[in-house]
């Protein structure tokens, strides 16, 4: 049947309440498991395929405008539908209920893990998680690519940015302004390189009328106006100055809890790529400059970000908790209260320029979504994430594979165990495209064997 006669037989979909969108984000922040990618597809698959609240050209601009953000793009995207439909609260309820089923379970994940990680089951469990976690961002990197690079200029792109920041420790923000400058002249000479494409499905791919289609005018919520954007920036950065007073009133500018919320209100605002991208800066600041936690407890967090729903950036919730923790900052006879206290911290100050983001660009993005020279920047932009995602996973790879070596040396012990755990969850996932979940269940147990005889 063709994709005319389908959308000719399909009628419209009725109009959304609130309450129907309520009930959807709340149900998607307590199964969005899988990470950005998967997330993405499954907000594809429900709300373009199935459904049909937005249509896919709709729905991949805004995808493209996320990808471009600093920040978690999953989240971005859920709070960018929910203000398309239902303004400024269905935008913030959106956001809201994304992340909190998360924030709360990882709040108590955390909480086992240092309570009780030294337990053999416990590491043992983590040691077959770990090369899963890496193959799972090999494969988003695949999954990714597979879709935004449709052509070898973009292709070409992805691999710059792969070169610039893993060989030349280029800032990921300068690619991002180099990727949006190819994309913009390269519009000009060779646009049709650079129009938006898919990352789920084909950009033209056509699944039936949708609520909000591909000609459907902004509404008046969604049309830009310079009050609004003073309106927005004045009370989001009274929240933020609010909650940063409250803290240095509290704990001093020194406080633990207080440069926990201003480096990660840099982490929000200068780290682009999403949760992905985000995770080395993050890396390098809590391990390195204050030394919240271990480069090994880094990669523990991200195995148990990866098992919880909600989006992959929230493993910042963990390292805030673990830093919190280890500084005991109530005091050694609280130091479960604190954890939750830093976790909550974190996500405060990560999520809150997400939100000002949407409400505040979302507008500008919707009145040029038909202007080529405004998509082609996202489109190549998207391409270099690629590259920093496929880096990520090389990242992550050294440093489960060579846990002793330091840097690009490949010192001390290979686990070949773990390689060929990673090897698996990778072709399971790419060949068999087995679930995600699936895959960290598997390797958690065969990571519990190997540890109840070896470790």
């Amino acid at each position: 049947m063709s994709s005319t006669t389908t959308k000719e037989n399909i009628q419209p979909p009725q109009s959304v309440s609130m309450m129907e969108s309520f009930i959807y984000w709340l149900k998607l922040g307590f199964i969005s498991f899988g990470g950005p990618a998967g997330q993405i597809s499954m907000m594809h698959q429900e709300l373009v395929e199935k459904r049909r609240w937005i249509s896919n050209q709709r729905f991949l601009h805004a995808l493209n405008y996320t990808m471009v953000l600093p920040g978690p793009e999953a989240q971005q995207l859920a709070t960018y539908i929910g203000w398309l439909m239902h303004g400024v609260w269905g935008g913030i309820m959106a956001g809201v209920l994304f992340v909190l089923p998360s924030l709360f379970i990882l709040i108590g994940l955390t909480w086992v893990y240092l309570a009780y990680g030294n337990v053999p089951a416990i590491e043992g469990i983590l040691y077959g998680i770990k090369p899963a976690v890496t193959a799972i961002v090999l494969f988003a990197a695949y999954r990714i690519g597979s879709k935004a690079l449709p052509n070898n200029v973009l292709r070409a792109i992805a691999l710059a940015a792969f070169l610039a920041i893993f060989v030349l420790k280029i800032p990921f923000p300068y690619i991002v302004l180099a990727a949006g400058i190819i994309g913009f002249v390269g519009s000009r000479f060779s646009p049709k390189y650079f129009k938006a494409g898919g990352h789920h499905s084909d950009a033209n791919a056509n699944y039936g009328t949708a609520l909000i289609d591909d000609d459907t005018p902004a509404p008046d919520h969604a049309k830009f106006k310079w009050s609004r954007v003073f309106m927005f920036l004045a009370i989001g950065l009274f929240i933020w100055a609010a909650s940063m007073l409250g803290l240095i009133m509290a704990y001093g500018w020194d406080g633990t809890l207080t440069k926990m919320g201003v480096f990660f209100t840099k982490a929000a605002l200068v780290t682009f790529g999403g949760a992905y991208a985000v995770l080395p800066y993050v890396y390098q600041g809590g391990v390195e400059e204050y030394t919240w936690l271990t480069g090994t407890q880094m990669i523990d967090g991200l195995a148990l970000g990866e098992t919880t729903p909600g989006p992959l950036i929230m493993v910042v919730s963990f390292v805030g908790f673990v830093g919190a923790w280890t500084k005991e900052v109530f005091g050694p006879d609280m130091l479960p209260l604190a954890g939750a206290m830093g976790a909550a911290v974190a996500a405060l100050f990560t999520f809150l320029p997400s939100f000002l983001f949407i409400l505040v660009g979302g507008p500008a993005v919707e009145a040029t979504r038909d202007d080529l020279k405004f998509t082609a920047p996202l489109t190549a932009i998207t391409a270099a994430v690629v590259g920093v995602i496929l880096n990520l996973a090389m990242f992550f790879a050294l440093h489960v594979l060579w846990p002793q070596s330091e840097g690009l040396n490949f010192s001390g012990k290979f686990e070949w165990i773990a390689a060929l755990i990673g090897i698996a969850a990778f072709i399971a996932l790419v060949r068999f495209k087995v679930g995600v979940m699936t895959v960290i269940i598997a390797s958690a147990l065969l990571g519990l064997g190997y540890g109840y005889f070896f470790i």
